[in-house]
């Protein structure tokens, strides 16, 4: 049997339903009463479905004409990992970009990682994304059909332990959120006040543009800014985050206190974990002193390794060391164990691994062809 949630339809040209805001979806049922236009609503935003042919009060005609365009994407690979609590899709938009989503279920919540951007500019030295090189910026259409796909495959399909619905989303996928601040600006109006998704359970992860973070922090809604560190010192820091260049660590600090101070929201710092580079006792303790001066919590995450990069996670012992220690000097911290290892789960590495295996074609190709 063909699993549900493999191809939810074509890769077409616009107008989609998605990538059409939710005040001009009249404009896809010309001559149809308001009323169709609310049902149909109701199905992108409020209770999603895989295929058209889901939404029964609709009539059959309606359902086959939004049916070949309902998502602006084809499902290009799903893949399924930790006995089912970890799904990561691949998806292909219509002009070729490829952009990730990973579903994962937690005992306490399902948490849904997505992209804001087709490739990164940010060339941050661990990441699979940054490191192929920026493509385009997503639509809040494209970016909000990441969530409504997710909802619809988890009331179609389900994970073994949760509800048929997302409790949490965060942009922690491909991309630098706060670098399309409008579209994701519109993709957060869309979730809370069309999906009914919590601020509180929002979370936008930045390697640090200030900018957008200071903006971020004037908007009307409670959210969670999570800013990925990784380092305690400039020198480090800007060679794992070539943007520090830029932000230094010293104005990060004072642009996540002016965001804590605004929504009264607790701060994350995210830490990859990387073996013989920000691993030491020196970071440690820098990191701990950062994050008190924020009053932040830390997330010390073993770098799930990439295809491109010489860079892995220490063993789990030291992870657990470094982990002691920045607790031991004064800081709240979680280690956070790695999810979808035995899949590509990590930001970009499924689209890594098919560009690679993509290359990989080629050249055997060229070899049984003599073109090499």
């Amino acid at each position: 049997m063909d699993h549900p949630g493999r191809r939810p339809g074509r890769a077409l040209k616009i107008p989609l339903p998605y990538l059409t805001p939710p005040e001009d979806l009249a404009s896809l049922l010309p001559g149809e009463p308001p009323f169709r236009v609310r049902q149909l609503r109701a199905w992108l935003y409020q209770t999603p479905v895989l295929h058209a042919a889901g939404m029964t009060n609709l009539p059959a005609t309606l359902r086959d004409h939004i049916e070949p365009t309902l998502w602006p994407f084809a499902v290009e690979e799903e893949q399924i990992a930790d006995r089912g609590k970890t799904v990561k899709w691949l998806f292909r938009s219509g002009d070729g970009a490829t952009i990730e989503a990973v579903l994962i279920d937690y005992p306490s919540r399902t948490t849904l990682c997505i992209s804001s951007q087709a490739g990164c500019a940010m060339s941050c030295a661990f990441c699979a994304t940054g490191q192929f090189g920026f493509e385009r910026h997503l639509s809040a259409g494209e970016i909000t059909a990441q969530v409504a796909y997710a909802s619809a495959w988890l009331r179609s399909v389900g994970l073994p332990r949760c509800p048929d619905r997302l409790s949490n989303v965060v942009f922690m996928g491909m991309g630098e959120p706060l670098a399309n601040y409008d579209s994701v600006r519109e993709a957060i109006r869309r979730f809370t006040v069309e999906m009914g998704i919590s601020a509180r359970s929002i979370t936008v992860s930045t390697v640090g543009v200030i900018p957008g973070m200071l903006r971020l922090a004037e908007e009307p809604w409670p959210l969670t800014l999570a800013l990925s560190l990784h380092a305690a010192d400039d020198d480090l820091r800007s060679r794992l985050v070539p943007l520090n260049r830029r932000y230094p660590i010293a104005d990060l600090v004072a642009a996540a206190t002016a965001f804590h101070q605004s929504k009264r929201r607790r701060v994350s710092l995210e830490w990859a974990l990387i073996a013989g580079v920000n691993d030491t006792r020196e970071q440690a303790r820098g990191l701990a002193a950062i994050a008190a001066e924020l009053r932040a919590h830390v997330n010390v995450i073993p770098l799930n390794p990439t295809p491109l990069s010489p860079l892995r996670a220490p063993s789990m012992p030291a992870a657990r060391s470094f982990v002691a220690q920045v607790r031991a000097a004064g800081a709240n911290v979680t280690l956070r164990h790695t999810r979808g290892q035995n899949i590509d789960a990590a930001c970009g590495q499924l689209r890594a691994r098919k560009a690679e295996d993509a290359a990989g074609d080629s050249t055997n190709r060229g070899t049984v062809h003599g073109r090499r």
